[in-house]
């Protein structure tokens, strides 16, 4: 019994009955009005009573269902992050791109998930790397390398810079708002880094080495910049970029020019000890450093 009392629909027949009776024994207070015209009148009252529980109930229950699609999607993407975390260890280099794509798909429907697939990214490229390319940049004396060493190092090396792409794709447009994500690519080894026109938090690079390239142009970096004890054996870009925050780059060896053009920034450069090599376009506060 009291459960029955605690029915919500209960209470609405009542409400509704209450309300049929009150509002047709008031209209047939007035003589003018007829015994029909008020049983009708208040019926419509009752009834609309009853509409309006009909309507807070069924959005009641699309507010259930749609708090229910979304812990099923959050449930799925976290399946989804956490297989992908698994396949990134494969021996197959088409798996592991394959999760890396699957990563990112993850961060563009999960938006709370973007600095951690980024995180996952940047770790990827700290893992111990070497190719062809690398050995002979790096060192006087290149060892030599056999045809399945070649092969495999070239496999691992397309895996590699799908992380770099991806890790672009994944950050927002320079210009936007919202917020803002870091990179973590210390003691990395860098192939192809592209982050034109995008907009970092921080960004950590002390100690890698780059190969080709690391293209800051047009890129706004609204956290502190790390680019101490940099090998770059590339192309390094600053071109139109915008920091808003320190940017050191203690002890960098740069072994091709430098362009600094047009190098918005908050607080100066510490190029302490950096090392520029001769055609280097570099700021006019920003003493060179031989």
């Amino acid at each position: 019994m009291k459960r029955a009392l605690k029915s919500p629909l209960l209470w609405v027949f009542v409400l509704a009955g209450a309300v049929l009776i009150g509002v047709t024994a008031f209209l047939l207070a007035d003589p003018k009005t007829s015994r029909g015209d008020a049983l009708k009148t208040g019926g419509l009252a009752g009834g609309a009573i009853a509409a309006l529980y009909g309507l807070w109930l069924n959005d009641r229950r699309r507010r259930t269902e749609e708090d229910r699609h979304e812990i099923e999607r959050a449930r799925i993407s976290d399946e989804r992050f956490a297989k992908a975390i698994e396949l990134l260890g494969s021996d197959a280099d088409q798996v592991r791109v394959g999760a890396m794509h699957a990563l990112a798909g993850v961060a563009r429907t999960r938006p709370e998930y973007i600095q951690t697939v980024l995180d996952v990214l940047c770790a990827y490229l700290r893992r111990p790397f070497d190719s062809p390319d690398f050995s002979a940049a790096t060192t006087d004396l290149a060892r030599e390398w056999s045809a399945e060493e070649k092969a495999d190092s070239n496999r691992e090396r397309l895996v590699r810079r799908a992380a770099e792409r991806l890790i672009r794709d994944i950050l927002p447009w320079a210009g936007t708002t919202g917020p803002t994500f870091g990179l973590n690519l210390s003691d990395a080894r860098i192939d192809r880094l592209n982050l034109t026109a995008r907009r970092v938090g921080w960004l950590g690079l002390s100690r890698s080495q780059i190969l080709h390239a690391l293209d800051l142009e047009d890129t706004e970096l609204s956290g502190k910049v790390h680019l101490d004890n940099v090998e770059c054996y590339g192309n390094l870009k600053f071109l139109r970029t915008v920091s808003k925050r320190d940017i050191t780059m203690r002890e960098l060896n740069a072994h091709r020019p430098v362009d600094f053009g047009e190098l918005t920034h908050a607080v100066r450069p510490d190029v302490t000890g950096a090392r520029f090599p001769e055609g280097s376009v570099l700021l006019a506060e920003v003493p060179e450093v031989s």
